[in-house]
């Protein structure tokens, strides 16, 4: 993880001070002249080597000092950004990737149980549009379908600022019962529900695969046989011999879907103006926010390899086999 994140961060220094501009730039924009880019550079520390300035950047990023946003929130701490909007990013592929999971491991299972079948290649086809659609189109049409056209789902935002619901934590759906304004929950899950479904239309489309895939490999293997043939019930074939051992591909593919989520969350999360990450990295970019890029982008890097470390222990959890080596 740390040799991960230490050669992400690498890379980040050496591409922002490639880019056109650079950052002294995108801090004076049109008012720059020699005269302040000279100071600047000098004020920054980038008249200094290279290795010494990713030393003072390694520094810096450790203590959450990236410098002020100029683009996204002009004045603004950049670390401070990514904090207040994290939770929204958080709230959105939690309930995106619940979804893609809800669905996608029963149907997986139930399309390797009939393989052939209708329903086997309907659902295939379901998550080939899954995977086809692109992401930005399936918001627009929901958007308008669910939100314009019918009124059953709001059009954008979090919540409705009109019930003045109460911040604490800044997980809205959580705030609300945790301040028993319940009205405030039922609001923020009901602008939960289209952006989710939008997000969860590419994971749910690639877990489904995978799970069938898996399933459809150990329903061959000869312990499953030899279940059926003691005459276990299916149930108890199903939990104890199947999806156990169906589930370690699964699970990985869970990981780095949930790690990936981001870059789905920049399209979702701009076309229903909600306020995440992923709306961020998109203003951060389009307006050379340098400094909130980095916090985003190492961020966006720790949140992938954590997953995926927790994704590696839960292999242990789940097949004893893997405790065992």
């Amino acid at each position: 993880m740390i040799g991960v994140v230490f050669a992400l961060s690498l890379l980040l220094f050496f591409w922002l001070r490639a880019l056109p501009g650079g950052v002294v730039s995108a801090l004076l924009g049109e008012r720059a002249t020699p005269a302040t880019r000279a100071a600047l550079t000098e004020a920054f520390g980038l008249d200094k080597p290279v290795y010494v300035q990713y030393l003072k950047f390694l520094q810096r990023a450790s203590r959450g000092e990236f410098g002020v946003s100029t683009a996204v929130l002009p004045g603004q701490d950049a670390f401070h950004i990514f904090l207040v909007r994290l939770p929204a990013t958080i709230e959105l592929s939690i309930c995106a990737m619940a979804i893609a999971i809800v669905f996608a491991i029963p149907l997986g299972y139930l399309a390797a149980k009939r393989h052939g079948s209708t329903f086997d290649n309907g659902t295939i086809v379901l998550s080939l549009i899954g995977v086809a659609v692109p992401v930005f189109f399936l918001a627009f049409l929901f958007k308008y379908w669910f939100a314009v056209q019918t009124h059953t789902f709001p059009v954008s935002g979090r919540q409705d600022s009109a019930l003045g619901c109460t911040r604490v934590t800044g997980f809205f759906v959580f705030d609300g019962l945790l301040t028993r304004e319940f009205d405030c929950s039922a609001d923020a899950l009901r602008h939960l529900v289209l952006p989710s479904i939008v997000l969860a239309t590419i994971p749910f489309a690639v877990i489904f695969r995978i799970t069938r895939a898996s399933v459809l490999e150990v329903l061959d293997e000869d312990y499953v046989r030899t279940a059926e043939s003691k005459g276990l019930t299916m149930q108890t074939i199903r939990a104890r011999h199947v999806m156990r051992n169906a589930l370690l591909p699964v699970i990985t593919t869970i990981g780095l879907q949930t790690g990936g989520l981001l870059a789905g969350a920049v399209l979702t999360e701009t076309v229903f103006n909600f306020g995440g990450l992923g709306s961020t990295l998109y203003q951060s970019f389009n307006g050379r926010d340098y400094a909130v890029l980095q916090v985003l982008i190492l961020a966006a890097a720790a949140i992938y390899v954590i997953v995926n470390l927790l994704v590696d222990i839960s292999y242990a959890v789940i097949d004893p086999r893997v405790r065992t080596r």
